[in-house]
């Protein structure tokens, strides 16, 4: 009986001792497997984006916003004639234009729509569904510049309007359809036979300390500056105090010129002049967050109406 006892015991030790053997297999294999998916996104994190021609290996791609809330359309007749550099807004991570140039003559606009790839054959301005069934004329095809990137002069019937824009796709020959924004808070004041914002003169503000309600618009959308801020007028000039919502960024750019920061408690501050108010000041920032500094667009909009005097 004793015999007996002791055999099962030792079964049951065994028995024992292989599942946890198995159970610390198990957790090993679990481990391995985690860890190997966040290599995976920490890879897919630090990879580039494909490139124009793997991206139309897709029949659909992440949509992004176009424009802003608010605009309004602005026509050939508010500009003065000349060319521009512009930035533009695709609704669509497969279409992605690498420079834009803005044509502003007595009749209209055109712009160069620039691109890397050789990823589309033709663009038509309209939807998908109206370029399938258009006669092949209407259809606008690229030339190459010196740099051999494709470039597509495509009619601009208005900016800060969404335009649609069909892309033919070189490898499927399917039309696939865009929202296009031709952002006109990219131009130069030059640009414009009008002042477009108010200025420190028409709202007569005298020489002091202010604060002002500021928006941040552009990149990502993770980023934010403090609001409300300082704003500083001088001799006729306003200059406002940018606190970012963290320390990475290493530098910014109003109108080519360039600004360090302060680090204070966590955050960048930088003084920057302030162009004009009521209107979305494009302003460009560089961020060290990455795997390597990247300069993003930006607009930065500080509203006359929440100008208040400090007491």
């Amino acid at each position: 009986m004793k015999k007996t006892i002791i055999a099962v015991s030792l079964i049951a030790a065994l028995a024992l001792a292989s599942c946890g053997a198995e159970s610390s297999s198990s957790e090993q294999t679990t481990v391995q497997t985690t860890t190997a998916e966040t290599s995976t996104e920490s890879t897919t994190e630090a990879s580039t984006e494909p490139t124009a021609e793997a991206q139309t290996e897709h029949a659909t791609a992440p949509q992004n916003e176009v424009g802003y809330e608010g605009m309004t359309a602005v026509t050939a007749d508010a500009l003065n004639i000349g060319n521009y550099y512009i930035s533009v807004d695709s609704s669509s991570s497969m279409f992605k234009i690498a420079d834009c140039i803005l044509h502003v003559g007595e009749d209209g606009m055109t712009a160069d729509i620039i691109i890397d790839s050789k990823s589309y054959d033709a663009l038509y301005m309209g939807t998908e569904d109206e370029a399938e069934s258009a006669d092949e004329t209407a259809r606008i095809t690229y030339t190459e510049n010196n740099s051999g990137q494709s470039v597509f002069t495509v009619p601009v019937e208005a900016l800060d309007k969404e335009i649609q824009c069909a892309a033919l796709s070189a490898k499927k020959q399917e039309w696939y359809g865009r929202t296009l924004v031709f952002r006109a808070d990219s131009l130069p004041d030059t640009a414009f036979k009008e002042l477009r914002y108010a200025t420190v003169g028409s709202l007569e503000l005298a020489d002091g300390e202010y604060t002002v309600e500021v928006t941040l618009d552009g990149g990502s959308g993770r980023a934010s500056v403090e609001s409300p801020t300082t704003l500083t007028v001088s001799g006729g000039k306003a200059s406002a105090k940018i606190v970012w919502s963290s320390d990475k960024y290493d530098k910014m750019e109003v109108n080519y010129l360039e600004y360090t920061p302060e680090i204070v408690d966590g955050h960048s501050v930088f003084e920057i002049p302030v162009t004009g108010f009521d209107y979305r000041m494009p302003v460009q920032a560089e961020t060290t967050a990455m795997s390597e500094p990247h300069m993003i667009d930006y607009t930065l909009n500080f509203d006359s109406s929440t100008i208040k005097k400090c007491e």
